[in-house]
């Protein structure tokens, strides 16, 4: 299933982040900022990191999209 990062993106703009930030206080590289930004697949070591950096939930970050079934 593929998922969006649209509220990660969100939760930066509510604590006044930069994507600079984010790199900064979690350890994680620009390539893994670049694929959250083409919502591609990451670790979920990654997406912990962020979420103890950000001290947040991994529902707060990412979210599942649901694909229909045609």
């Amino acid at each position: 299933m593929p998922a969006t990062y649209n509220k990660l993106w969100k939760l930066l703009i509510d604590k006044n982040m930069k994507k600079k930030d984010l790199i900064s206080i979690s350890g994680i590289s620009q390539a893994t900022i670049g694929k959250l930004g083409r919502n591609e697949n990451v670790n979920s070591e990654v997406l912990i990191k962020i979420c103890e950096a950000l001290e947040c939930d991994i529902g707060d970050i990412m979210e599942i999209i649901k694909e229909d079934n045609l």
